[in-house]
């Protein structure tokens, strides 16, 4: 049989054009949309970490802050080592952050108060709303701590968190040269793509914005220390609107208030709207969280508001735990406190921990009255009031509950003794300190420790380091820190000394 020849009419040759389209169409189509779908794949991705259980949800959840505020992970975790002399100790644990240990006894990854989300193709990390609201607890100062979900984060310092970035990327260390070697050794095993392309143009944008912000919060620098468990609210919030904050008013500043509990959220809206935050300019619960996610790194944008309603779920009916679990109560003379509390006390901070009514709960209480310094009641302005009223313009959730005040509300007092120290700014160390007049509260006293004293009611203040920690002082002339006021026949002040001493075995039972 003949073979048929490559040009015979029934097998004809390929047209060249054909071939070039075809090569054409391979490299500006095929090729190019496949490279497309690998980088979609590798950098289209906005995956959180999520968490099955509601209380590990509300410790390590996102807010949606990694989207415009993240750190890179491996960046996150190098820091600490390539500039520790920001830092007072050794790593973020030297902040007040808090590590929980796994089932073989090693530190988690990250602490308490971190979320992670892989977003843009690498893996980002930032705070959430337990880096304000977990704390820990020790019953001696060789006890091991239990961690507390919803207390006020008593050792975390916030301001120093945020300083240490800030003069970390000021540093020339704060570079590709120096971090990327720190993430090699700390085992990363970054691929090719990660190590010469997506770390080292993350390391010069990360320094960028940093700065940037630095320039924004210069005014941090310039305030008293805050120390741990406080935070200059609302000036913070000043910048996102871009108030002029060289020229405002210095009576706005120096401003630290303690983080708050948040325990039995669903009894601040029902029966009736409390005030909320220690001034009462928000009734909105929601709103209120909404607000405090700002914190967070969030923006209108970028707010996760699916992962924040599991937070407000959780936060709605969680209790804070009882002090007879730690410690012993004196029952018989807790008795002997009830009546006086609910002489002196009830109507403006509920019949107990966790029946809140009375007339005045949840209500402002005039300055003029209250008498407690008034730097963060100043803060709050009425221009900050009104540009709070346009965020979330063109949403359903737009705020329209921000509103100036003119003293500071009367809280319910759930789970009181871990909310030391006492007063809206921290200024009084216990609550037996609480129940003296001003001129016989402690001057200064340190601030920072986790191990309670269970007499006075309230952490250990008059221990200045321990285990190699050093605690902060709080000197109570500094402005902001006045701890005058909540004094008088109305507020307790005036009773004996074993009227005083019931009432705060009383006070346990909250």
């Amino acid at each position: 049989m003949n073979e048929v020849s490559a040009s015979s009419p029934s097998n004809p040759p390929a047209s060249p054009w054909k071939c070039r389209f075809l090569i054409l169409l391979t490299l500006t189509v095929i090729i190019p949309g496949f490279i497309g779908l690998l980088l979609l794949k590798r950098f289209g991705d906005d995956t959180p970490v999520d968490y099955a259980s509601p209380s590990e949800h509300f410790k390590y959840g996102s807010t949606g802050g990694e989207h415009e505020m993240g750190f890179p992970y491996w960046i996150w975790k190098a820091l600490p080592e390539v500039c520790p002399q920001y830092l007072p100790g050794k790593g973020y644990q030297s902040l007040g952050m808090i590590y929980e240990k796994k089932t073989d006894g090693s530190d988690r990854d990250l602490p308490v108060g971190t979320s992670q989300r892989r977003f843009q193709g690498i893996n980002r990390v930032f705070v959430n709303c337990a880096v304000c609201h977990v704390s820990t607890l020790r019953t001696a100062a060789d006890k091991a701590p239990t961690v507390v979900l919803g207390m006020p984060a008593a050792t975390f310092n916030m301001k120093g968190f945020e300083e240490f970035f800030f003069r970390c990327a000021a540093d020339p260390k704060f570079s590709k040269e120096y971090i990327l070697p720190e993430i090699e050794k700390q085992g990363a095993n970054l691929d090719l793509l990660d190590r010469y392309l997506v770390y080292p143009i993350a390391i010069a944008i990360m320094r960028d914005r940093v700065l940037a912000l630095a320039g924004r919060f210069d005014w941090v620098f310039k305030q008293h220390e805050w120390g741990p468990g406080r935070v200059d609210t609302f000036n913070s919030a000043k910048v996102i609107f871009n108030f002029p904050m060289s020229h405002l008013d210095p009576g706005e500043f120096d401003a630290p208030a303690d983080f708050p509990s948040i325990w039995r959220q669903r009894q601040r809206k029902e029966p009736k709207e409390m005030q909320l935050h220690w001034d009462g300019n928000n009734t909105t619960v929601e709103e209120r969280n909404k607000s405090a996610a700002f914190g967070t790194g969030t923006t209108p944008p970028t707010i996760d508001l699916a992962r924040i309603k599991r937070v407000e779920a959780w936060i709605m009916d969680a209790t804070p735990p009882a002090f007879a679990d730690f410690f012993t109560i004196d029952r018989q003379l807790a008795a002997q406190g009830a009546p006086i509390y609910q002489k002196y006390c009830a109507a403006c901070h509920g019949a107990s921990g966790s029946d809140f009514s009375g007339e005045y709960v949840g209500t402002v209480e005039p300055l003029t009255r209250i008498g407690t310094d008034r730097r963060r009641l100043d803060s709050y302005t009425y221009t900050l009031a009104a540009n709070q009223a346009t965020l979330y313009a063109g949403y359903p959730w737009r705020f329209t509950h921000f509103q100036k005040t003119h003293g500071y509300a009367n809280m319910p007092l759930d789970g009181l003794w871990l909310r030391a120290p006492y007063l809206h700014n921290g200024s009084v160390p216990s609550l037996r300190d609480l129940l003296e007049p001003a001129a016989r509260r402690p001057t200064a006293f340190y601030r920072g420790n986790d191990v309670y004293d269970p007499v006075k009611v309230g952490f250990v203040s008059n221990v200045a380091e321990a285990g190699g920690k050093k605690f902060f002082r709080l000197d109570t002339s500094v402005p902001g820190n006045g701890n005058g006021g909540h004094e008088g026949k109305a507020y307790g002040t005036e009773l004996s000394a074993a009227e005083k001493t019931a009432l705060v075995e009383f006070l346990k039972t909250f």
